[in-house]
């Protein structure tokens, strides 16, 4: 059963499947939509071209990695998405000033897909098991989400297009490298900083659905025995 309730406090959606309900309210719609402006907001210093690579350096890896620790795995991936989406329909908030559909069909595709299921791993990482997020798994969920994730996915994408051989794709790829370590570092201070000064910008994701009553039955109940 999927009901949707609008009123001036909150946007409730509710599935009851296995017992259980999911809920997304205002909170988290402005949540999403602060992160993505962060991301776009962090594209604004430019893109720095490296050796002439197809792929340049952007400071927006550092806002999804904030975004996974902060929002946690489903609406840090959603915050990216909106963010992409608006790429896609042509608004140049990518470094450099790039947006339409041209960048999700060039060298950074995979990058940019990337983005979206590396927010969701740092996420599942960093708030996995604890309300208060911890330096370790903040730069463990950083490091695996942030770059595995996206390297995995954007390097093959990268050969695929440039038609160049994935080793010397994957090898020039090195050269990000130092940067997004730097990135894990700055993510995890932030974070860390963000918790002790405002632990609500953290709250539970709720993609961990609460348990709701089982609805009643809809047969009789039974006559007791005489």
């Amino acid at each position: 059963m999927y009901s949707v309730q609008v009123n001036s406090v909150q946007v409730r959606i509710r599935e009851h499947t296995m017992g259980h309900r999911v809920r997304i309210d205002i909170r988290d719609i402005t949540r999403i939509a602060v992160f993505a402006a962060i991301i776009a907001v962090l594209g604004i210093p430019g893109a720095i071209p490296v050796f002439g690579g197809a792929v340049p350096i952007t400071a927006q890896t550092l806002g999804v990695m904030l975004a996974g620790v902060v929002l946690g795995p489903w609406r840090a991936a959603a915050a990216v998405a909106v963010f992409e989406a608006l790429v896609l329909v042509g608004l140049p908030l990518l470094s450099g000033g790039r947006g339409g559909v041209g960048v999700f069909v060039g060298p950074s595709a995979g990058y940019l897909v990337g983005w979206i299921f590396g927010a969701f791993v740092i996420g599942a990482i960093a708030r996995a098991g604890t309300r208060k997020p911890t330096w370790w798994r903040t730069a463990l969920g950083c490091f695996v989400g942030g770059i595995v994730v996206v390297y995995a996915l954007g390097i093959p994408v990268q050969a695929l297009v440039t038609r160049l051989p994935l080793a010397p794709t994957a090898l020039s790829s090195t050269v990000f490298l130092p940067g997004d370590i730097l990135k894990v570092v700055v993510a995890t201070v932030i974070s860390l900083a963000l918790w002790r000064a405002y632990p609500r910008a953290f709250r539970r994701d709720a993609g961990a659905s609460a348990p709701v009553a089982p609805a009643a039955s809809d047969e009789p109940a039974s006559s007791a025995r005489q």
